[in-house]
């Protein structure tokens, strides 16, 4: 049945995100060398000064680590590190590399780093160079180094809560949405009542303006298309003379004026009759010729009408005096509305009919505000109902989680060491609540529970954090985990027991860890060892995966000091046997 679960959780191997391959060159004592890691747990073993702990460095390097020119090979002008990661096609990670331009191809993605002697450091990202924060920014999803001198992904407030909620699980998810819901309603309401309370003056003198427009043309009263039909009677009687001289010139041409006949004179009307009358006489002798003594005819009888309404138009022409007053008193009017409102009355009126439904808005604001702060009051009750509920789950889950890495510190050899998760009101609502979470650790009964990084030194750290991250594993979804130091300082049963829980979290994620402990190395799915070469540096050769016989020689070394040791070597085929069978 052990060996079925093994198979499964290998395939499961096969999809998750991990780190496949490292290359460094230049770092420490290391001139070259190539690290094949496995999809769960990898150990890197090796003699004092090998360069193990180059590896985590290495790591750290190619997730954004701080550049530290010292660490740079002697007589090396760069030190640099290239991964090669297998991620999930489509996912989160190979979006954020396609954003940036990079490559991911067959779900594998390149990183590099280096770093110049000058300090100088350069990063790429799917063979696309970025910053060096991209990195950084990428390992949140990928990797948490856990060593005495690296940045503990989990000592980050943020990332605390996270988990904490992952943990909590189910319990959690229902009043999270809700609580979710109404936060972002309560930040839209806020936002409307601030810009309606904050802009009430802005408000206020926008609807004087507005009312004061309005009331201008209420008063004037302008009608659709009046500035047009005021500019031709202005024309009109302005010119009433002129107009009115020009239609009884025209008349006395087209008909004649009895009252002041001139010898000679002739006017159309005669003319046109002259003519028809010797047309007429003759146009029985040829069609063509009658037709156009009909058309001087019909000339005639319109020359007769034009004359008739020129006269009437001569007889209504009158030059008044007052009325133009009035008119031009009314067009000074409208172009007043039309220099500040539209370019027409058209556009006056248009502008008045969208003042008005703005003003009426302006005046609704009151009504508004009143509506909004109900509700405002509303989802804060709601919100402080709900955040309460967030914080009763967080905190039967906190007191289930300190009680769950207390234990295994206990296992870990730090049996007096204590682990409490504090749960602290902020000061405002957020978008997850109102609690801000704390790891702290108390290093004896006596002591109060500090922040991880003040309450453990630097090798108990390492262990604490590995009993948090299996605790947590599952629910914090790193898929990558290094351990630099994780078994600084424990020996015999209590190194039994990190190996145990090393393997127990390469399960779900990728472990790496650099061990001088064989009760640890013993529990690898695939075990590296660091070569040192006779003048002190690493060769390209210098990490070699082991066999089993290889595994043997490197424990019985680390057990007994000597390779060849055969009491050494039985020792490590019994851990080898051990770790086999709890695996």
């Amino acid at each position: 049945m052990r060996t079925g679960v093994r198979i499964q959780e290998r395939r499961e191997w096969a999809v998750r995100p991990r780190v496949e391959e490292v290359r460094i060159q230049g770092l420490g004592v290391i001139d070259e060398a190539v690290l094949e890691l496995s999809p769960g747990f990898n150990v890197v073993t090796g003699e004092t000064g090998a360069g193990k702990t180059m590896v985590v460095t290495g790591l750290g390097l190619l997730f954004g680590g701080r550049a530290d020119p010292s660490r740079i090979r002697p007589g090396a002008e760069r030190a640099g590190v290239e991964g090669t990661l297998v991620i999930e096609p489509g996912g989160r990670v190979a979006q954020q590399v396609e954003d940036i331009g990079g490559d991911v191809e067959d779900g594998e993605l390149i990183i590099s780093r280096t770093v110049s002697a000058e300090g100088r450091s350069r990063a790429w990202l799917g063979g696309r160079g970025v910053p060096v924060g991209t990195l950084t920014y990428l390992a949140d999803d990928l990797v948490a180094v856990h060593g005495q001198m690296d940045q503990q992904r989990l000592l980050q407030p943020a990332r605390q809560r996270a988990a904490l909620d992952r943990y909590a699980g189910n319990d959690l998810v229902k009043p999270l949405r809700a609580y979710t819901q109404a936060y972002k309603r309560h930040k839209q309401v806020a936002a409307l009542l601030d810009e309606l309370t904050t802009r009430a003056r802005e408000r206020a003198q926008e609807a004087d303006l507005l009312r004061f427009g309005l009331e201008e043309i209420e008063k004037v009263d302008p009608k659709p298309g009046e500035d047009v039909e005021l500019r031709g009677e202005e024309e009109r009687l302005s010119h009433a003379d002129a107009l009115r001289g020009a239609a009884t010139g025209a008349h006395a041409a087209l008909l004649g004026d009895p009252m002041q006949a001139i010898d000679g004179a002739r006017d159309v009307i005669s003319l046109l009759g002259e003519a028809r009358a010797a047309i007429d006489a003759v146009r029985d002798f040829d069609a063509e010729l009658a037709g156009m003594a009909d058309r001087l005819a019909e000339a005639g009888y319109l020359v007769s009408d034009v004359a008739t309404d020129l006269a009437a138009y001569a007889e209504s022409i009158e030059a008044d005096p007052a009325r133009l007053a009035v008119v031009q008193e009314r067009r000074a009017l409208l172009s007043g509305l039309v220099r500040k409102y539209g370019e027409d009355v058209t556009g006056v009126l248009e502008w008045a009919r969208s003042s008005a439904a703005r003003l009426t808005e302006l005046e609704g604001d009151d009504e508004r505000i009143e509506e909004l702060t109900r509700e405002h009051e509303e989802l804060t009750a709601r919100l402080t109902e709900l955040a309460a509920e967030l914080t009763r789950v967080r905190e039967v889950a906190a007191e289930r989680f300190g009680h769950a890495v207390t234990e295994e510190l206990a296992a870990l050899a730090m049996p007096h060491a204590r682990v409490v998760v504090q749960l602290t009101r902020a000061a405002e609502f957020g978008p997850e609540g109102v609690d801000e979470v704390e790891l702290r650790m108390a290093a004896h009964p006596a002591a109060p529970p500090l922040p991880l990084t003040k309450g453990a030194s630097g090798g108990e750290l390492s262990r604490v954090m590995l009993a948090i991250e299996v605790v947590f594993a599952g629910a914090d979804p790193v898929p990558t985990f290094v351990f630099d130091e994780v078994d600084a300082g424990v020996g015999g049963k209590a190194a039994v027991e990190i190996g145990r829980r090393l393997a127990r979290l390469a399960r779900t994620a990728q472990v790496i860890v650099v061990t001088h402990l064989p009760q640890v190395a013993a529990f690898a799915d695939q075990h590296l060892v660091v070569e040192k070469a006779s003048d002190g540096s690493v060769v390209r050769s210098g990490v070699v995966t082991l066999d089993h016989e290889g595994r043997v020689r490197e424990l019985s070394r680390m057990l007994a000091g000597l390779e060849d040791s055969e009491l050494g070597r039985a020792h490590a085929e019994e851990l080898l046997e051990l770790a086999a069978a709890e695996r």
